[in-house]
């Protein structure tokens, strides 16, 4: 049904006018046809998935295919519409707040929402470093936009996900290097008769769930067509490099949270905010410059719909 969540219960009214406007455009009929539906006594009970809830002592790789688990049985949004809002721009707190949404709604989702929501779930594997990874492939005249989220443990990289194609989802931490996870990705596109583009990567993103920090979501731009082979590979070794480097100063994951914003004579972050500032001076795009950018604060009120 297009306007009751899985637990039979009414989505929340933003989603509903969103969903609405969708459904009236394409069914005239579809209003009707949703008082039917919602009417019906003889429906079978669509089952919840349950959000993992593993043991601290459960080994890292296992959790992380309990939480591919449960993004999968949330289902690839197909309907045409993104029920839940995303703003990139949007501090981390923020963020997490919509993925509690997610998980209450239990809503079909796509590749942004799955990437937020892995985060989500992940908060408590402090030994895991996160980072998301964008990918930008043409095919057939058109180009496509995916991402996922890379992951880390023990020097193995990885990805969770939701895509489409299920070669372009999860990936379990057994990769040496991340040119190597990088590299099976695009073969996998491949595979697909889709060619890769670009690849923009993020840095670490922080494991406490109320921190007031944006995460970078594009810290290295990498241009295929304008890198060989061999640099294409050095750029994600020295990527990869970064972040680790960034992990042992300290700059890493761990980031104020609202309570420390507040106190201004806190050693771990003046008034100039000097982790944000570093991490944006710190970009190393390759083949192409972005502005910079002028905003001095984020904006913590807006929403948009990624298409």
């Amino acid at each position: 049904p297009f306007f009751v969540n899985r637990g039979g219960l009414p989505v929340d009214e933003p989603t509903w006018e969103r969903m609405w406007r969708h459904v009236s455009r394409i069914h005239p009929e579809g209003e009707r046809v949703a008082q039917r539906i919602r009417g019906a006594a003889d429906l079978p009970k669509i089952p919840i998935p349950s959000v993992p809830a593993s043991q601290p002592s459960t080994p890292i790789p296992e959790r992380l295919e309990a939480v591919q688990r449960y993004i999968r049985e949330l289902q690839y949004n197909h309907t045409g519409t993104q029920f839940f809002e995303i703003k990139k721009s949007r501090p981390l707190t923020g963020l997490m707040d919509l993925a509690k949404e997610m998980t209450k709604e239990a809503l079909p989702i796509k590749c942004l929402e799955a990437v937020i929501l892995g985060i989500y779930l992940t908060n408590n594997m402090t030994t895991l470093d996160r980072f998301p990874i964008s990918f930008k492939t043409h095919f057939s005249g058109n180009y496509f936009r995916h991402i996922v989220l890379g992951v880390n443990f023990g020097g193995r990289y990885g990805a969770l996900g939701i895509s489409r194609r299920e070669e372009l989802m999860y990936k379990a931490p057994v990769f040496r290097t991340l040119s190597e996870l990088i590299f099976d990705f695009e073969e996998a596109y491949r595979r697909c008769w889709h060619t890769l583009k670009k690849v923009k990567l993020g840095h670490c993103v922080s494991h406490d769930p109320h921190s007031v920090e944006q995460i970078e979501w594009k810290h290295s731009i990498l241009d295929l067509d304008k890198l060989t082979r061999e640099d294409f590979r050095k750029e994600l070794e020295r990527h990869a490099r970064d972040m680790r480097l960034k992990i042992g100063k300290g700059t890493g994951p761990p980031s104020p949270t609202k309570d420390r914003k507040k106190d201004v004579s806190s050693p771990q972050r003046g008034q100039a905010s000097p982790h944000r500032r570093n991490s944006r001076g710190d970009r190393r795009p390759s083949g192409e410059k972005k502005p910079a950018d002028s905003k001095a604060m984020p904006d913590l009120n807006g929403y948009q719909i990624r298409v």
